[in-house]
């Protein structure tokens, strides 16, 4: 797991730590965190149509084994992690992949919840 590209506060990092011990603490940390993969250009349009809206997501990139670790929206069924790439976490909550993303947006849910997490003033 590598550092944050964006995004404010430090990452402690406990060595003894499980990976989905330390997913959940960042889960819980960043009320708008993106888990990508280094190779995903996906995770690069989901960080311009937030900077768009005005937020800066933390972005923390994953190898595959940990992407195994993350818990996904119930709504998303059997999807696999690979599908789930890169995901985003608003408020602690899984909202998805891309597709999802763009769907609460195009939807007008987006910006409420952000404002509602307080990752953007109203």
């Amino acid at each position: 797991m590598s550092s944050p590209t964006t995004g404010g506060g430090g990452l402690s990092i406990d060595e003894e730590e499980t990976v989905e011990t330390r997913i959940r603490r960042l889960i819980s940390e960043h009320p708008l965190i993106i888990f990508s993969r280094s190779s995903c250009c996906m995770c690069l349009v989901m960080k311009k149509l937030l900077a768009t809206i005005g937020v800066h997501p933390t972005v923390i990139e994953l190898d595959d084994h940990e992407f195994a670790s993350l818990p996904r929206p119930s709504s998303l069924g059997g999807l696999s992690s690979r599908n789930l790439s890169p995901a985003v976490f608003i408020g602690g909550t899984c909202v998805g992949g891309l597709e999802s993303l763009v769907a609460l947006h195009l939807s007008g849910h987006l910006v409420p919840k952000l404002v509602e997490v307080g990752v953007l003033g109203v």
